[in-house]
């Protein structure tokens, strides 16, 4: 927001960016979901009082989740955002460089709470183009001129997507059985439903952070990683010396659900999941991130949640967004 009000006055005189970039550096930064007045003065319009508001989640401060829906259906995106998550081989192919790499930088953005620990390459430049080649997990974006050198080179197994056409070049035919079929269901219903949501919440006293679409996008895929691995805490103990060491198995059998159990033998062995839990038995305070909130609402409900798939799934994103107790 603040470089489309600079352009703006950039577009009248720049003479008027200077005062307004001065009266900006003069407020106080905003904590994350608090707002800030800035009074500037345009010609023509008078004294203005622009309302910047920064978001309570920082990752979202310079990701887009606009560019995924552009260019992808939402069954497209599911079936991307689960092959990342079980650490294949991803290539986005698209005719522009910004395409590329708000879409790829977008795409990582879901998978948080865990990180993309492989290689990340959202432009490759066209004389790389071998690393595609590469047998270990990756994700690169490149431009449509170099399509046909990548459909010559002998690529092993890989989610090839045509940002331009919502279309898979090449896939694996298993996408759409990755993830816990009720959940998945879910997710796909909530994304479909973004624009319904986003206006009715707008219109609620709920919290403002939803009003945005990436607002209601990481809260939809946070919610994901709520009902396959909320509880993970439940199960990281800490011996005498302060060390603490996770129970890998009695984590996953502790889950009623046979699809997010088989779901989640397979996660379980990624390096993101490793990494996650590695940073949680190191760390010596308990994280304070977005999710570990949303975490600790899912705990304190968890018994009156027995409840499984699409309708858990949408009471439980309900309880930030309230008008959706009255839709399910």
């Amino acid at each position: 927001m603040v470089l489309d009000e600079v352009e703006r006055r950039r577009g009248i005189s720049a003479a008027l960016v200077y005062p307004f970039m001065r009266s900006l550096m003069e407020s106080p930064f905003p904590a994350p979901g608090k707002t800030i007045k800035v009074k500037t003065f345009l010609p023509g319009a008078g004294n203005e009082v622009l309302e910047l508001r920064r978001p309570m989640d920082s990752r979202l401060e310079h990701v887009d989740f606009e560019c995924l829906f552009t260019c992808l259906s939402v069954r497209q995106l599911i079936r991307i955002f689960a092959s990342l998550l079980l650490e294949r081989r991803v290539i986005f192919v698209a005719d522009k460089l910004s395409t590329l790499s708000s879409c790829s930088h977008a795409v990582v953005a879901l998978l948080y709470p865990f990180s993309w620990q492989h290689t990340f390459i959202p432009v490759l430049p066209a004389s790389m183009i071998d690393i595609v080649c590469c047998p270990t997990p990756f994700l690169v974006g490149l431009l449509s001129s170099s399509l046909p050198k990548l459909k010559e080179l002998p690529v092993e197994e890989a989610l090839m997507v045509n940002l331009g056409s919502d279309r898979f070049i090449r896939q694996m035919d298993d996408e759409d059985t990755l993830l816990p079929r009720k959940l998945q269901a879910a997710l796909e219903q909530a994304l479909e439903r973004k624009n319904e949501l986003i206006s009715q919440d707008s219109d609620s006293d709920s919290d403002d952070e939803c009003n945005t679409l990436n607002g209601l996008v990481s809260e939809v895929f946070i919610r994901f990683f709520v009902e396959t691995v909320g509880h993970y805490s439940l199960f990281l103990t800490q011996s005498e010396k302060g060390e603490r060491a996770f129970q890998r198995e009695a984590f996953r059998k502790s889950v009623a659900s046979k699809s997010i159990r088989r779901f989640l033998e397979v996660f379980m062995e990624s390096q993101m999941f490793a990494g996650f839990i590695q940073d949680r038995e190191l760390r010596k305070c308990r994280a304070k991130g977005l999710f570990e909130q949303r975490v600790e609402q899912y705990l304190e409900e968890l018994p009156d949640t027995e409840q499984s798939g699409m309708n858990k799934f949408l009471r439980g994103l309900g309880n930030k967004m309230k008008f959706l107790h009255k839709k399910n």
